[in-house]
């Protein structure tokens, strides 16, 4: 969730929004449907940014779903970032902007065959972050793919909902199939194929991505799928489509009526952005919620990846309890997250430890209850009707960012990004660097074959320095004790990541099986 922190942008600025004729070096103009861009060129790769993929969603677009980009005859300069989309500031970085539907392509030099292509979805909560601050040069080159970098609406410019708004809770979803759409549209003009074509994300991202799996409007946009610490099962993230539009009727900023609420500053409507991070379902985009579709089997069947950290909630508990929690106070805590009728049987398989701090103790709970077991449970269902890799990033010394306050975080959310994406405050010691470029290689095969290189699920890979072994990923995280558990952390106010229910029929896809080996 907190993948606003773990980005980095190698973006070059560039002054003017069209480029002259002394910029358009041969192989920096590509022609898209919409018209020419012109962007970076080095000796191993090429990089196109801020290409805008539907119209900026302002004025009478705010809340409605992505429309078509006007098309222009100029070349259009892509060689410098576009900006975030309009969120509350965090650790310096915010967004005013309402127009920032824009995507961005790295690929390698050369022509000849097509190439894979892999769309990535940012995390944060669906809140914050943007996709150009992910840096795929490594990624790029080294597993020999087109990259494609994402932004889409967040929080109350996302998903909000009112009653009689069509596309309630769901424009941020429509903002990435739009994205996804126009993949299928330019792909080729980059040295990309359409028709092999990896959506991958990680958290909300990773979310995203398994909740498009079960959506008919997403019918042949992707044919393998990563996700990345984003179960379709994490609880209490998703909303309905009738609660999501009455959480709109309830906000109280002086309006009456959608017409009054469409021309309020986006710094007004930023007052209530936490309020709507809870994509709903029962719409066009999910017409069911996507944890139950994957119960009853309705998802595309194609290659999937999926898994998570070892350590998900370690710095997320440390930003919802920056001090430590007294051991006294450890009961009350887990009554609050699980329920009192769970506490005692919680507390006899995480008992304290007697450092005066019950924090590790808290994360390994919700770490368990709200990551791991969930991504099992949907690894199980998946792998019924289609072909599943599990792994589990587990390097618990993973390099920490210089703003995080003391803690033992070991593989904590969002740890196995710097593996994949370049970070400039991220450096990785000689053992994490070949993890790096195992990992980057594991990717880059699933996207180019559907095969990571290792068997199918119920094989778990872990992901650790020195150490990439199998591992039995449902005893570790105690899954059978949670899976008999009559809640499974859905309440979690004060520890939770994030702040704060028509049947698609789906067809197959004819996705040939790969060898597959450890």
């Amino acid at each position: 969730m907190r993948s606003i922190l773990l980005a980095v942008l190698m973006a070059v600025p560039a002054a003017g929004l069209y480029a002259t004729p002394a910029q358009a070096d041969p192989g920096r103009i590509v022609v898209t449907d919409k018209g020419p861009v012109v962007g970076m060129v080095t000796d191993t790769h090429r990089i196109f940014q801020a290409i805008p993929f539907a119209a900026p969603p302002v004025g009478d677009l705010r809340w409605r779903d992505p429309q078509p980009v006007q098309r222009w005859t100029r070349p259009r300069d892509a060689t410098r970032p576009a900006p975030r989309c309009a969120q509350p500031e965090y650790f310096g970085q915010g967004s005013t902007s309402e127009d920032c539907l824009y995507l961005n392509v790295t690929t390698p030099r050369g022509y000849g065959r097509l190439r894979p292509v892999m769309v990535w979805l940012h995390g944060g909560a669906f809140a914050i972050d943007v996709g150009g601050e992910y840096s795929t040069l490594r990624l790029s080159t080294s597993a020999d793919a087109v990259i494609v970098t994402v932004n889409y609406r967040l929080g109350v410019f996302g998903f909000f909902g009112y009653p009689g708004l069509a596309g309630s809770g769901a424009f941020g979803l429509a903002d990435q199939l739009a994205a996804l759409r126009w993949v299928q549209r330019n792909a080729r003009a980059f040295g990309g194929d359409p028709d092999n074509v990896t959506l991958f994300g990680q958290s909300a991202g990773g979310i995203s991505a398994c909740g498009h799996l079960t959506s008919p409007l997403a019918r042949g946009l992707f044919h393998r799928v990563i996700l990345q610490s984003g179960p379709c099962s994490y609880p209490g993230i998703l909303a309905s489509r009738r609660d999501v539009e009455a959480a709109g009727a309830a906000v109280d900023l002086g309006c009456a009526d959608l017409d009054c609420l469409r021309r309020l500053p986006v710094d007004t409507l930023l007052t209530v952005h936490l309020t709507f991070t809870h994509p709903a379902y029962d719409t066009p985009v999910w017409p069911r919620e996507p944890a139950q579709a994957l119960r009853d089997g309705q998802y595309y069947r194609m290659p999937i990846l999926i898994g998570a950290t070892r350590d998900e909630q370690t710095m997320l508990i440390v930003f919802a309890y920056p001090q430590p929690i007294p051991p006294e106070n450890y009961r009350s805590v887990l009554a609050q997250n699980f329920g009192a009728e769970l506490v005692d049987s919680v507390l006899a398989r995480y008992p304290l430890n007697g450092d005066n701090d019950a924090r590790p103790e808290l994360a390994s709970t919700l770490t368990d209850s709200t990551w791991a077991c969930p991504t099992a449970r949907d690894s199980q269902q998946l792998a019924q009707r289609t072909r599943v890799h599990v792994y589990e990033f587990a390097d618990r010394t993973a390099p920490l960012l210089p703003i995080l306050p003391p803690f033992e975080y070991l593989a904590y959310h969002g740890s196995e990004l710097p593996y994949l994406f370049e970070y400039a405050t991220v450096t990785l010691n000689p053992a994490q660097q070949r993890l790096s470029e195992e990992m980057i290689r594991a990717w880059g095969q699933f996207a180019a074959t559907g095969d990571p290189g290792w068997q199918d699920y119920p094989l778990v890979l872990s992901l650790s320095p020195g150490a990439i072994r199998p591992v039995d990923y449902e005893a570790e995280h105690q899954c059978g004790f949670w899976s008999g558990s009559s809640s499974t952390g859905t309440n979690r106010s004060s520890a939770a990541p994030f702040p704060g229910r028509g049947r698609p029929s789906i067809d197959d896809h004819d996705t040939p099986r790969h060898s597959s080996r450890v």
